[in-house]
């Protein structure tokens, strides 16, 4: 079974199926051909092939330049800074109650800064001696 493709890019001359959905870089489907044939027609335009779907039958790729792959890249990268995380992150920021006052201001901004990151803050104040 191979393994899972983490990052989007060439594929290089690794491929792990023998039948392949080939697109061409213009996004117009070249048909089901085999690996060979894929390489060929790589090396012949001068392009790359990249993984697009592993989990149909067969997986898509799609024969792309190195411009290309970059700019999917960019566009998967922004895409993933602005999708929402997965799970709460939560901060915890405990301090002594004769905590100096330019240290509780200090906290007090982090506390601040957290909380716009959409971060839940438990703050512990513990009691002095």
């Amino acid at each position: 079974e191979p393994k899972m493709k983490a990052a989007f890019g060439s594929v290089g001359r690794r491929i792990p199926y023998r039948i392949l959905h080939v697109i061409s870089q213009d996004g117009e489907s070249l048909g089901n051909m085999h690996r060979a044939e894929a390489l060929r027609l790589m090396d012949q335009q001068d392009l790359k092939l990249v993984l697009l779907r592993e989990n149909t039958d067969p997986p898509v790729y799609r024969l792309m330049t190195g411009q290309q792959i970059h700019e999917e890249q960019l566009k998967r990268a922004e895409k993933k800074k602005t999708s929402p995380k997965a799970g709460v992150v939560q901060k915890e920021l405990s301090f002594s109650s004769a905590i100096a006052k330019n240290d509780l201001e200090t906290k007090t901004k982090q506390i601040a800064q957290w909380i716009e990151k959409k971060y839940h803050v438990r703050v512990t104040i513990r009691q002095a001696k």
